[in-house]
């Protein structure tokens, strides 16, 4: 029996047990996950400091080296993370719609966990324990299976998951780890029809396409964030200013960041030195921009076409001048991943037409794309963000990991 069948054949039964937990019983389960984390910090950050200290050995960058650290105010965040969790509403059991139809039936339809959960994901390890309190909540047992750059920590973290659960007396494989992250195992994971209903990747393009193209399971395509601002010509150039800097450079490693910055040539001259000074003492940014862009740009490089689609996940920015609103809606339209795009503008009308026209799960007017994020927008901790269009959008909490079916009760009623 191979790894994956023997995961997935204990995620089944973990999802029957999981299937009559209490909404009480969760939230307790929850509670006490967010203490141990915080009590065991110290284990965690034995196991998480080994994964650093490889990073560092095999050249990784120090922004992707970001994503992976753990500090003890990281672990704080992700255990009260988990008590949010506990504190939202559970939208197993609620019901969706009830009526009673010609035939005398009474149909309700209510909402049911979806069952098994995949979740294949790179370096973030506080991954792991948003997957899994979000699981939890909705009744999902949950596989988990994380990159190698994180084995360390996550073994750490879902081993803490695994003994609460155990020591509450239930089945502790409502959450298991793939501790063997070669890609075989990871592909076998991506067609395990018989035991996974749901398969959810969170990582770059190459991971998101190689889950596309191999996945037999049903996938909910997450994550890849090539995220633009506009810079329209009615800007209010200060706020235009702080926006692209705290989009880009805030955390630049995460997918809600910005990677190409998009300019109205009316305010081409203007803007660019403001941007340019203001981040001279900040951070210092390599600007990859078109021949217009450099003509205003002290410090830049000419972008090639494949710049322009790129998530560099670092302190890169694509750069473009439009010469029209129009020209920049086609833009973003054109290298867009759906994921999050903003515009700024004091023109209402502009604003409005740029949400409406923009193909992304999140379009914002004067604000930084680094909200897009499940805790911000009352979610709880997200499993993810959805650039797709069926059965969820954007950052995806509680209510996206259910589905739901239909009770009918009658009294001997049969069709003519």
């Amino acid at each position: 029996m191979s790894v994956i069948e023997r995961l997935g054949k204990q995620a089944k039964v973990a999802s029957r047990d999981l299937a009559s937990l209490s909404t009480i019983a969760k939230n307790q389960l929850l509670l006490a996950l967010a203490d141990a984390l915080v009590s065991t910090s110290t284990i965690i950050l034995e196991a998480n400091a080994k994964d650093v200290a490889a990073a560092a050995e095999h050249g990784i960058s120090d922004v992707m080296v970001d994503r992976l650290r753990l500090t003890e105010e990281r672990i704080q965040a992700i255990a009260e993370g988990v008590s949010q969790v506990a504190d939202l509403s559970d939208p197993v059991g609620q019901v969706v719609r009830g009526y009673t139809n010609l035939d005398g039936l009474k149909i309700v339809q209510k909402r049911v966990p979806l069952g098994v959960l995949a979740m294949i994901f790179e370096s973030r390890p506080n991954v792991s324990i948003d997957a899994f309190s979000l699981a939890l909540k909705t009744n999902n047992a949950i596989i988990l299976r994380g990159g190698k750059d994180a084995i360390h920590s996550n073994k750490a973290l879902v081993q803490v998951a695994r003994q609460v659960i155990q020591e509450a007396g239930y089945n502790p494989d409502f959450v298991q780890l793939v501790e063997d992250t070669s890609h075989a195992v990871a592909e076998e994971l991506m067609v395990a029809t018989d035991y996974v209903d749901v398969l959810i990747p969170r990582g770059g393009a190459r991971l998101i396409q190689t889950v596309k193209e191999k996945a037999k399971v049903p996938v909910i395509e997450t994550g890849v964030g090539n995220v633009h601002i506009y810079v329209d010509k009615y800007a209010d150039l200060d706020m235009a200013t702080e926006i692209v800097i705290n989009a880009k450079t805030s955390r630049p490693s995460v997918c809600n960041a910005a990677e190409s910055l998009i300019v109205h040539r009316l305010i081409a001259a203007d803007f660019f030195p403001k941007l340019e000074a203001a981040l001279a003492d900040k951070q210092n940014i390599e600007f990859r921009a078109d021949q217009a862009a450099m003509s205003y740009l002290k410090n830049s490089v000419e972008a090639t076409e494949e710049d322009f689609a790129t998530e560099f996940l670092d302190y890169i920015l694509s750069v473009k001048v439009v010469d029209h609103f129009e020209e920049a809606l086609d833009w973003v339209n054109r290298y867009t991943s759906h994921h999050s795009e903003a515009i700024v503008t004091q023109d209402i009308r502009r604003a409005e037409m740029f949400q409406d026209s923009i193909d992304a799960a999140v379009v914002y007017v004067n604000a930084s794309t680094r909200f897009t994020d499940g805790f911000v927008f009352g979610l709880g901790a997200e499993i993810g963000i959805s650039t797709q269009k069926m059965h969820a959008r954007g950052p995806m909490g509680l209510e996206a990991l259910t589905s739901t079916k239909f009770y009918i009760n009658g009294q001997g009623q049969i069709r003519d």
